[in-house]
């Protein structure tokens, strides 16, 4: 409390944070405003009984169940930027522009990742629109109409993107995150309503157990996210001139979850392909597709096997995306070129094989953690029975990481003007 009193004391912190609120509202009003000719009740009937778009629907904030302008939030942004990210693995001119080339390497990369969520939000936005066309839902009068939607579409979702940079240039958090960290909390009011209505007196015993479980499951997170192995380092002296340089000992933070929410949306899009299968085959009359579309309906009844696919996928993308964004190997280099060393081990290819197998005992706590919140609403729905009762495992990470970052964030902007 005494942190939130003096960060409006000052003038500039405060005008920010009013500035950042606005943005906020205006990216709800565009998540409340329909695109013109749409039947919406006959919308919202059709996303209530469809778990995929349930789910799509909550990281929009509401946006997509009301066929509005940013339906699409800023997922065909997230795309583009791991996209761009997996292309570093392939391409080392993209690597060396990300890694090495420092502020004004980063900026020509969101560059590219900004010109590439064009045709991505294109491409969604036509695909969801025609599905919900074969569905019967959508009825436009010709060709021309669904091309009409489709640049309002990604007009929705450049806008949004604009909406990030901005929040992002106030250094007060990720203006991407922030925005879906708003549309997520947007919808909560509504499954509290639906929580109140449902309740019943016998019903006390397992509302009790779910808060006392989601207080744990929120405080858990917190920890891991925080939570971090610290490497010591010592830099050797080196005496340049009359001057004397290094001889000082820090350390090297290595997260516990070092590759953050990234893993639970990578195993999501695996996961919910099926479900995206099923919509569309549904409507096609052949045995093939028929058939197809069966054995994707048994995986997903099948909450065993789906909870433990989902688990392993998380786990395995932990692993992969850990891997790709910290090289052991470059990490050496760059202490050994400073004049750094772990002590009692040799500078150099040894020391990035102790950063290996540190990584690799770090990131299995990591990737067993991720899991267990990915399949956690699966697990909450089995004990309490309603799908209102359910802790949701990615929407609550990302809402918890967002405003961890947004308090460090205050409290460096905060010491900053102390010191």
């Amino acid at each position: 409390m005494e942190a939130v009193i003096r960060f409006f004391k000052y003038k500039d912190l405060r005008n920010r944070a009013l500035y950042i609120l606005a943005l906020l509202v205006v990216f709800r009003i565009l998540a409340c405003t329909p695109i013109p000719g749409v039947d919406l009740l006959k919308i919202r009937h059709f996303f209530e009984g469809n778990q995929f778009l349930g789910l799509l629907n909550l990281f929009s904030g509401g946006a997509m169940r009301n066929f509005s302008l940013a339906m699409l939030g800023v997922g065909p942004y997230i795309t583009a930027i791991i996209i761009m990210q997996l292309l570093t693995l392939i391409f080392p001119r993209l690597k060396e522009m990300y890694y090495e080339e420092g502020e004004a390497g980063r900026a020509k990369f969101n560059r590219y990742c900004r010109y590439l969520t064009v045709p991505l939000a294109a491409i969604q936005g036509f695909g969801f629109l025609n599905f919900l066309r074969v569905q019967g839902i959508y009825q436009p009068e010709s060709w021309f109409v669904i091309l009409e939607d489709v640049i309002l579409v990604v007009g929705g979702t450049i806008f949004l993107m604009w909406l990030g940079e901005l929040i992002t240039q106030k250094n007060l958090g990720n203006g991407i995150s922030i925005i879906i960290f708003a549309g997520i909390v947007a919808g909560w009011p509504q499954r509290i309503r639906g929580a109140i209505l449902s309740f019943s007196p016998e019903k006390t015993s397992i509302y009790l157990a779910f808060f006392i479980m989601a207080l744990l499951v929120i405080a858990g997170i917190v920890i891991v996210n925080e939570a971090e192995r610290r490497i010591p380092i010592t830099y050797a002296k080196r005496v340049r001139g009359m001057r004397m340089y290094g001889g000082v000992s820090t350390y090297l933070p290595v997260k516990i979850n070092q590759a953050g929410v990234i893993p639970i949306i990578f195993a999501l899009a695996v996961v919910l392909f099926p479900q995206f299968l099923v919509q569309v085959l549904s409507g096609i009359d052949n045995v093939v597709a028929q058939k197809i579309s069966e054995a994707c309906l048994a995986f997903l009844r099948n909450n065993w096997l789906y909870g433990i696919v989902y688990f392993l996928l998380v786990f395995g993308f932990t692993y992969f995306y850990t891997l790709v964004t910290f090289d052991p190997k470059e990490i050496a280099q760059n202490l050994q070129r400073w004049g750094g060393f772990i002590p009692g081990i040799r500078p150099g290819p040894q020391t990035a094989e102790f950063l290996k197998k540190v990584i690799y005992r770090t990131t299995f706590v990591g990737g067993l953690f991720l899991g267990f919140v990915a399949v956690l609403p699966l697990i909450t729905q089995s004990l309490t029975g309603s799908r209102i009762l359910s802790i949701g495992g990615t929407s609550i990470l990302i809402v918890v990481a967002v405003v961890i970052e947004i308090i460090n964030q205050v409290k460096a902007e905060l010491a900053m003007r102390e010191y």
